[in-house]
């Protein structure tokens, strides 16, 4: 083996065992090289459905899993106890109207396959309902706290948009129902 070889080869080895320079390190000027910002809708754990003690409103408290962001919408009566009742694991004597919708979706072979919340215009939020049925995907505007209810008994994913977080930050609650 030549002597330039033989360097190659030490180089090579060096390398290995000392370990080769990080992204950091190999940036000009040592800039530290983050990985890019995760962006676009994350799932959010439906956490409760409780009184906002301010407004007196049921109100439907979701937290995003990637970053623990929090999003409190304000909801109606009807909607709280639709929400709440899965949540809950309570069976009610009789099917409510989300219990009917998702043995209607079992019997025609649809499967709702996530739900996202996709905006916030005007104080009221929006959602989108994501369905398959015989390999054609649907989607369906509704209201969040609809979609909540029937993702929670379908056990999808519920997501919610990043600028729907972005916007509710900067949004101050007012006293009816917002979804």
């Amino acid at each position: 083996m030549t002597t330039s070889g033989r360097a190659g080869v030490i180089a090579v080895v060096s390398l290995a065992v000392l370990g080769a320079p990080g992204r950091a390190s190999l940036a000009p000027d040592g800039a530290d090289v983050s990985p890019p910002k995760v962006t676009g809708p994350q799932e959010v754990e439906v956490v409760a459905v409780m009184i906002d003690q301010q407004t007196q409103q049921p109100t439907v408290l979701l937290q995003g899993k990637r970053d623990k962001r929090s999003l409190a919408m304000t909801i109606g009566l009807a909607e709280a106890t639709g929400i709440a009742v899965p949540l809950q694991g309570a069976t009610p004597p009789r099917p409510l109207t989300h219990d009917l919708f998702l043995t209607l979706f079992g019997r025609l072979k649809v499967a709702l396959t996530r739900v996202v919340i996709t905006d916030l215009r005007n104080d009221t939020y929006y959602a989108t309902i994501y369905l398959a049925a015989n390999g054609a995907d649907m989607q369906l505007d509704a209201r969040p706290s609809d979609a909540i209810a029937l993702a929670i008994r379908a056990k999808a994913p519920v997501l919610v948009e990043d600028r729907v977080f972005e916007k509710t930050g900067a949004r101050r609650p007012r006293g009816e129902p917002s979804i």
